[in-house]
């Protein structure tokens, strides 16, 4: 059944991939009609979160971030299907970065990197990052899709330009064996995501809200010895983005404990307030809010 789901939908894909980006943005208003107009996809999240992390907007105002928001949301689902068939050219074009030299100076400390981002702007065009002369291989760190072809498809789109993808489950292991072989990568993990309460041991303030945090890239870049960077992403126009790196910490096991999970937070957290229609508020970032905090864990203050 899921290869007949996949076989199904495949080509649908493979046409919206190859059309000029001018149709290509037209389909994406018609999605847009779908989803936010027709279906309402999560409007009732969205709406939810907005009003919990700016208690101060208008409901005028908040009105205008959500309808730019699912704009902005399908374009970024279409840019991914974009990606199946986008020429090196046109991404390197369409994804720029504003001081790749301080990511090589990194590069010649001889000591691998994390790359911490946000559910914010585009992370699908990331992997544009491998098509810049990096000496290192770059690792995107992914969730696991159950359909196995839409796994190994989405594997194949973000893995085209050189870089490599592996699982959340893969993580720890893959940097492990790649720190006692002596192999320097840098690895871009998606930080902002939201433990299951069981899981979760960390709790921190963001976007005036108390909510769990996975602590792994602060607690590995200290035990590895890795420098660690933000990768601030803005939208420049319909279909550019403009990536600057930001550093977090160069000398991370010398970092007081959490001080690299505060720092990632309060990139993040600047970037939401300034452009809010460009984070993902359908992701359930504030569902554990009213929970009460397990007492062995810790709040990060």
């Amino acid at each position: 059944m899921q290869g007949l789901v996949f076989w199904l939908i495949y080509p649908i894909l493979w046409l919206i991939s190859i059309l000029p980006f001018r149709l290509f943005y037209i389909v994406s208003d018609l999605i847009f009609v779908l989803v936010y107009h027709i279906i309402g996809y999560r409007k009732k999240t969205v709406r939810n979160n907005l009003e919990l992390v700016f208690p101060e907007m208008s409901e005028d105002e908040i009105k205008q971030i959500q309808k730019k928001f699912y704009s902005h949301m399908c374009d970024m689902f279409l840019e991914m299907i974009k990606s199946i068939s986008i020429s090196e050219k046109e991404i390197e074009k369409r994804f720029t970065f504003t001081n790749l030299e301080y990511l090589r100076k990194l590069e010649n400390q001889d000591k691998s990197l994390i790359v911490m981002l946000g559910h914010y702007a585009s992370y699908e065009w990331i992997n544009a990052l491998q098509l810049y002369g990096l000496k290192y291989r770059t690792y995107g760190i992914y969730k696991q899709i159950k359909n196995r072809r839409f796994d190994n498809l989405v594997k194949k789109i973000r893995g085209r330009f050189g870089g490599t993808l592996i699982t959340t489950k893969e993580t720890t292991s893959t940097i492990r064996y790649n720190q006692e072989k002596g192999i320097l990568a840098n690895y871009a993990m998606i930080a902002d995501q939201s433990p299951k309460l069981s899981r979760a041991k960390y709790w921190i303030d963001f976007m005036g809200i108390t909510v769990p945090v996975f602590e792994g890239s602060d607690r590995m870049a200290r035990k590895l010895d890795m420098a660690v960077i933000y990768l601030h992403v803005e939208k420049k126009g319909r279909g550019f983005y403009e990536a600057t790196i930001k550093p977090i910490t160069e000398d991370a096991p010398n970092e007081p404990e959490h001080a690299i999970t505060k720092k990632f937070v309060e990139y993040l957290e600047s970037q939401i307030r300034k452009k809010p229609e460009y984070y993902l508020w359908t992701h359930k970032r504030w569902k554990h809010r009213n929970e009460p905090i397990p007492e062995n864990s810790e709040i990060i203050n």
